[in-house]
């Protein structure tokens, strides 16, 4: 009788076929798998030769960019106009040395209003701007123009100091001024004897005893109106001569409108006038001269009442067009002739015999000091429209 150990140690002989295809099923597993790890590592190579040559171009492109950034750097500090570059949130990224010397330190991540606020003050033109140094006690001028914003809401700023640029052309206009004086000063002569002359008879008659009370009174009366012409052609001369703006403020134009009714209202009526006023401009302000500017829109108007018949109508009206304010003074008077409309805004010239000639002349210095323009739009038997564009404020 066999034991328990003796059956569990007893061997079963194996089949020799068996063995057979084992070993040949190993060795085609063991072939296949050579394969693989062959294909793989031919792989590995070619994704690391491809890596090379990708890091390869990177690396170019790279050390491209960063020659471009290092080029770009120093064109940004050589230019003599400042750049300033602002984020979607606009706040100050990047600023070179001249935007710096311009506005000052510190910038970088300033809130680009908030400079505004502190540094800048309006000139009443657009984008034209004040800069109130710290380390002097004088302004600097500068004109800052902004580009679109790009797909991520980042834009340019680019800052030119224009204040030795605006004193040249103030001076250019300067010695216009003083030419034109000089060429006008036969005519003023004339303008300023023919009255003095007059008032001077006048009152050279009042001393006479043999006057009667009623005489007396009426070479009174004329005499004053000689002395009252007088007055006004030396303000409008004054006028003329000093040009440009002086205080700046903010103007709402419904208070300019109604400034100029109270002062035109009474000459509409003593004419008998029909006074239309059309304000379009949607409760905006300017910055501008309020004191120059009334004065030119006022001589418009006067312009028009003295043009008007018995019954006729002027209309003045305010509209926004874009970034500017129009102001626009329309009678319908006879017309003005093509001829005299190119010499309407000449110093001195004047189709009326009580008339300065400054009248227009003025009111076009002023508006073209304001950064703005006058034109004239007129046909004979038609009536004549004066219109006036201005810029509504300062952008940055």
């Amino acid at each position: 009788m066999q034991t328990r150990e003796s059956v569990e140690t007893q061997s079963v002989p194996l089949d020799p076929q068996q063995l057979q295809l084992a070993f040949a099923a190993f060795n085609d597993a063991s072939e296949q798998l050579s394969g693989a790890y062959q294909g793989l590592q031919h792989q590995v190579a070619e994704l690391t030769q491809e890596l090379a040559l990708a890091n390869g171009e990177l690396h170019k492109q790279l050390t491209a960019k960063e020659n471009l950034s290092q080029q770009l750097s120093l064109l940004l500090n050589a230019l003599p106009g400042g750049v300033v570059s602002l984020s979607a949130q606009e706040r100050i990224e990047q600023i070179n040395p001249a935007a710096i010397h311009m506005l000052g330190a510190p910038l970088l991540g300033m809130a680009w209003q908030q400079v505004q606020q502190k540094r800048l003050t309006s000139t009443g033109l657009v984008n034209e701007w004040y800069v109130k140094l710290q380390k002097t006690s004088g302004q600097r001028r500068i004109r800052i123009e902004s580009s679109a914003a790009d797909s991520a809401g980042r834009r340019i700023l680019l800052i030119n100091d224009i204040t030795e640029a605006y004193a040249v052309q103030e001076q250019i206009r300067r010695n216009q001024r003083l030419t034109v004086m000089g060429e006008m000063a036969a005519n003023l002569a004339h303008q300023l004897r023919t009255p003095l002359s007059t008032a001077l008879i006048y009152a050279n008659h009042l001393g006479s005893d043999a006057l009667a009370p009623g005489e007396r009174n009426k070479l009174a009366a004329k005499t004053i109106e000689r002395l009252h012409h007088l007055e006004h052609l030396t303000k409008d001369m004054l006028r003329f001569v000093k040009g440009g703006i002086n205080q700046l403020e903010t103007v709402a134009i419904s208070g300019l409108i109604a400034e100029l009714q109270q002062v035109i209202e009474p000459q509409m009526k003593q004419h008998d006038l029909q006074f239309t006023v059309n304000d379009y401009s949607a409760n905006e302000f300017l910055v501008t001269d309020r004191q120059a500017l009334c004065g030119a829109l006022i001589n418009l108007l006067e312009n028009a009442v003295q043009a008007s018949p018995a019954g006729g109508r002027i209309c003045f009206t305010t509209r926004m067009e874009k970034s500017n304010i129009v102001f626009s003074v329309r009678d319908n008077g006879p017309g003005i002739d093509s001829m005299l409309r190119e010499r309407l805004f000449e110093p001195f010239f004047t189709t009326r015999s009580e008339g300065t000639g400054l009248g227009l002349a003025i009111a076009r210095s002023v508006i073209q000091s304001m950064g703005g323009n006058i034109q004239i739009n007129s046909l004979t038997g038609t009536g004549t429209e004066f219109v006036i564009h201005l810029p509504r404020c300062n952008g940055d």
